[in-house]
């Protein structure tokens, strides 16, 4: 059996994860209503992918035999201006999944259980991958001199997230 603290954290996590795919399902919608085809694909995949984490969360809690309890979430943002923006926005959200994902693995080794600790593990791992390719895009846009405003850049940015691949 979990303790309170450790139920508690991850019944946060599943819902953190259903509002980062909701976050990735809007952005994806901003973009593709800006008429950035790659760009809407490339975060309708990162929506899908939240969901995913979602998932692994409620089986864990429910192989520990945990109610989830799924809450309502904030309607995510939507209005931006570029899609500088709209990337930015995105990585300053997996910084906040990262530290809460920091907090859940602390509490569970300060807590001594030693499970959960190595289930998130995995979350650490993927949050690392997350930053890292959020700072590559940050940087591609920077290499190309891009902030977002429409021209070959924007096109380029357009194109080259659609072909990325986590």
């Amino acid at each position: 059996m979990l303790k309170p603290e450790i139920a508690t954290l991850l019944n946060k996590q599943v819902n953190a994860e259903y509002y980062a795919s909701s976050v990735y399902l809007q952005l994806s919608a901003w973009c593709e209503n800006a008429g950035l085809e790659g760009a809407a694909l490339f975060f309708r995949g990162h929506s899908m992918e939240e969901r995913t984490h979602m998932d692994k969360i409620f089986d864990y809690m429910s192989e520990c035999s945990i109610p989830v309890k799924i809450g309502s979430i904030e309607e995510p943002p939507s209005e931006f201006d570029t899609l500088m923006d709209v990337i930015q926005a995105a990585y300053q959200h997996e910084l906040k999944v990262t530290e809460m994902i920091n907090h859940l693995a602390k509490t569970a080794f300060e807590l001594q259980d030693y499970t959960t600790f190595n289930f998130i593990e995995w979350f650490i791992a993927e949050q690392h991958e997350e930053e890292v390719l959020f700072g590559k895009i940050i940087s591609k846009a920077e290499m190309l001199g891009f902030n977002g405003q429409p021209g070959q850049q924007l096109h380029i940015m357009d194109n080259y997230l659609r072909f990325i691949k986590d």
